[in-house]
């Protein structure tokens, strides 16, 4: 790293220290990467949003939402280059002080803790719905999603979270997409050998009769739909493409870095996860119609081999994200504990063993743990996507180059409100969920 004068964005006699990172991290690999933190479980739940907006509203809103994080990644990348820091956290110091850089490292941390909590329980989940489904009913150990998650996160996520760049984990992201893109083929290949009402008795203990009855429409696909989950499932879709923490550490490392090419990742990412999850919502949608469960692989026979192979992908593949989301969390820890302090291995070593080490305590020992990052997720995700970047291109672009009343400025003020909204609209969902009991939100 080598410090430099920057201010090539500003007028003549603004001036600011720039750093200049030498980055090795290819074009592709950097793809591979940023797309790999934009996807996460939260696809199995598209179908089922779909189901509850119809075709296309849910075109609609994926659309919408797709060119809105491209342009929250904009409002990011342009700040980064006015000042010439390529740290979420900094940036936040930049804009606000000291309390703007704890704000920003607390958020990026709790997210991306809540992201890999999700991601283990999943793994847990799927661990005992397969020794639930073994006819041998001996507890044996090493079905015990518990123990499992353990020996994961040993021998598989902790070496590769202790790699010293973001850029090597682009050969393992590649292959968590090539997961997922084998389980996006087998979903459309299903679309077409399975017959909605008859063949989608995934309750044996119900008649299927009772479950699909074509004579109430709930086998007809519908453009548009308007029921009393519609609302639920809009902060399913409005956080889909949540992957903001991973970007400047991205930027950072990309080789022949510019702003130009680093929109051009991201740009590319995200219209490489939103052709997969509109696929995805699509033919799962068109499996099952209105029946569609909140996890899209529910509905399809346990006892498949096609699917039981999926399911193996799906989880490879979440599991192959969490190294990823690690790498922000520990730099925002850095950020706020060892700002000043160069490399060190044992710092980073340290603080990725006890980051593994306190999301498995706290999977295993607080049961209701998801639903309190699920909270956390409410208001972390539009932070993330939409305040912050938007305040910080507010405070961090001068008046002298961009006046308030400008409209790249007015339109980052209507960016950052839309994203109180959906803040707003969040917790609201959550806390009627608490109240009611009962799951409304899908996937998300």
């Amino acid at each position: 790293i080598r410090q430099e004068s920057c201010g090539q964005d500003l007028p003549d006699r603004i001036n600011f220290p720039c750093f200049t990172f030498v980055g090795k991290t290819s074009f592709g690999m950097s793809i591979f990467n940023l797309s790999n933190a934009i996807l996460g479980s939260g696809i199995l739940g598209l179908a089922y949003a779909m189901a509850n907006t119809g075709i296309i509203l849910f075109v609609l809103l994926l659309t919408s939402m797709a060119i809105l994080s491209a342009y929250s990644i904009h409002l990011l990348l342009k700040s980064a280059g006015v000042v010439g820091i390529r740290a979420y956290e900094q940036l936040g110091n930049r804009a606000f002080g000291r309390p703007g850089k704890i704000l920003a490292a607390s958020i990026i941390t709790l997210n991306n803790i809540g992201g890999k909590i999700k991601y283990i329980i999943n793994f847990i989940s799927y661990s005992q719905r397969q020794k639930d489904m073994t006819t041998d009913k001996a507890n044996y150990w090493f079905v015990d999603g518990r123990y499992l998650i353990i020996i994961i996160s040993v021998l598989v996520i902790l070496p590769l979270a202790l790699m010293k760049r973001l850029g090597y984990l682009g050969y393992t992201s590649g292959f968590s997409l090539s997961c997922m893109v084998f389980f996006l083929i087998s979903v459309i290949y299903k679309k077409f050998v399975t017959e909605c009402p008859e063949e989608h008795s995934y309750n044996k203990t119900v008649p299927t009769e009772s479950i699909y009855n074509s004579t109430d429409g709930m086998c007809e696909a519908k453009l548009i739909t308007i029921n009393p989950q519609t609302a639920f499932t809009i902060p399913i879709i409005a956080f889909a493409f949540v992957c903001h923490p991973e970007v400047l550490p991205i930027y950072t490392e990309l080789k022949n870095p510019s702003k130009k090419r680093m929109q051009k990742v991201a740009n590319i990412s995200i219209l490489t996860m939103f052709v997969m999850y509109l696929v995805t919502a699509i033919f799962g949608y068109l499996t099952f119609y209105g029946n569609v469960k909140s996890e899209l692989l529910e509905m399809y026979s346990k006892k498949d081999t096609l699917m039981l192979c999926v399911r193996l992908a799906v989880l490879i593949a979440v599991t192959l994200t969490v190294p990823v989301v690690l790498f922000p969390i520990r730099r925002a820890v850095l950020q706020l504990l060892f700002p000043d302090k160069p490399f060190h291995w044992v710092r980073h070593i340290s603080i990725a063993v006890c980051l593994l080490f306190l999301v498995n305590l706290l999977v295993i020992f607080v049961p209701n743990i998801r639903d309190i990052f699920g909270f956390i997720g409410a208001t972390s995700a539009p932070s993330l996507i939409f305040i912050l970047p938007g305040i910080f291109y507010i405070c961090i672009v001068p008046e002298e180059q961009e006046p308030l009343k400008s409209r790249p400025k007015i339109q980052a003020i209507a960016f950052v409100t839309l994203g109180f909204i959906f803040m707003i609209m969040s917790i609201t969902f959550i806390i009627i969920e608490w109240v009611t009991g009962k799951k409304t939100s899908g996937g998300h």
